[in-house]
């Protein structure tokens, strides 16, 4: 098996020289472990690890978390830490006695529930890091960094992946997960069904206690082929047969697991006419693919749904582009009662950049015509623009709007 070197191993090493405590959170087998392992040859005194996926280490940890910080001493790499939610305190009185740069690197698979604890009792102590699946550029070796619409950024961008349908529909399909992309794994079937019944299904008991599996499954296929749209309540629990309490529940943890998650609407004082629903997304396209059926990648591309999945695969690539380089993403869409919809708008220093996604090789002007919402708003400046689109080259619609091939976000 072959690694593949991820964005933000870099920022992980320059925090731990900062802060004593670095919380890495993101969903199961993303290669959290493997990189803070790979990380830990490049230090210079040797790292103890220890992982509370061990019933005995777990027991332990949360019965006698002072005992357990004493057979496991700093520098330490804890994975799985929100089984022992008690070890924060312990660990927050050993970091106020040293207070040494680096000495826990701690994992976990649950980000909000988890990072709620962290700031009840490692507040200033603790940076907080998120990791996802791959993204395409880190499967391609290339040193990208947060997208953004920059024509000189944009031109000295190698293209991560091919411009056509059938390859990026092929890298849809496949998922983003590092045991399929690096080979370990060559049945992207197997490894789904695995995935869901070994690790989903063994975290989400643990944080619902009580849980019909069957149930689950079919809500979570009913998410998976609503993906990309505004969250509807009503209509996913039609779907699955369960009620809307039900369904808040389940999202959030699926949003807590970091399988899915929301972009929210921009509003303003004077954008008052905006639609409040989020739109719902997953990080990983395979995990959407292997749900709702779609038996290959041609299949994918041809069917119902692509339009979606396109869209789904831009917003978790740039997504991922911000997390992975320790920069906490300002994304927004934009609806309004008028149906005027903008698909991204990215928020930086006052500049409101807007994004529009389709699945087509050959963009017109007229998709970019809800760009204009934005030129009346006094409170940001416009940006320049861009159709994301499967164009077999960067260029543009005009002077304000550029068109990128996804091969580059």
């Amino acid at each position: 098996m072959s690694y593949i070197k991820r964005h933000l191993e870099t920022h992980v090493l320059a925090l731990s020289r900062e802060y004593p405590v670095l919380l890495l959170t993101g969903p199961r087998q993303v290669g959290k472990t493997t990189m803070l392992k790979k990380l830990m040859q490049k230090e210079k005194r040797p790292r103890n690890y220890v992982t509370l996926d061990d019933l005995n280490e777990r027991s332990l940890a949360v019965r006698d978390p002072a005992m357990f910080l004493q057979i496991h001493q700093p520098p330490v790499l804890i994975d799985e830490v929100q089984y022992a939610p008690e070890l924060f305190t312990y660990i927050k009185i050993l970091v106020d006695k040293k207070r040494c740069p680096g000495d826990f690197w701690l994992t976990g698979s649950q980000l909000f529930k988890l990072m709620r604890g962290v700031q009840e009792s490692l507040a200033g102590r603790v940076a907080l890091l998120n990791l996802f699946s791959l993204s395409q550029s880190e499967i391609a070796g290339s040193l990208a960094e947060p997208f953004t619409v920059s024509l000189p950024r944009l031109q000295n961008l190698p293209p991560t992946v091919p411009f056509t349908a059938p390859t990026i529909f092929e890298r849809i399909w496949q998922g983003s997960m590092p045991a399929l992309c690096s080979r370990e794994v060559h049945s992207r079937d197997i490894y789904y069904a695995s995935y869901l019944n070994t690790y989903l299904e063994r975290d989400i008991q643990g944080l619902l206690h009580s849980l019909d599996a069957l149930k689950f499954m079919r809500f979570m296929t009913a998410v998976a082929a609503r993906t990309g749209q505004l969250l509807n309540y009503k209509g996913l629990a039609d779907d699955a047969d369960i009620n809307q309490a039900t369904v808040k529940s389940w999202l959030n943890v699926l949003e807590t697991l970091g399988i899915i998650f929301y972009l929210h609407p921009y509003a303003n004082n004077t954008l008052k006419r905006t639609i409040k629903a989020p739109k719902l997304y997953f990080y990983d396209l395979g995990l959407v693919c292997y749900l709702t059926r779609w038996s290959t990648p041609e299949v994918a591309l041809s069917g119902a749904m692509s339009g979606a999945l396109f869209e789904n695969y831009v917003v978790s690539e740039i997504m991922k582009s911000y997390w992975h380089h320790a920069v906490t993403p300002y994304i927004y869409y934009y609806r309004d009662r008028d149906t005027k919809e903008i698909d991204l708008l990215l928020e930086e220093d006052g500049v409101l950049t807007p994004v529009e996604i389709k699945k087509t090789m050959h963009p017109e002007k007229r998709m970019t015509s809800a760009f204009t919402v934005l030129d009346s708003q006094k409170q940001f400046k416009r940006g320049t623009g861009a159709i994301i689109c499967l164009h077999d080259k960067l260029s543009a619609i005009d002077e304000q709007t550029l068109i990128v091939p996804v091969g580059l976000i």
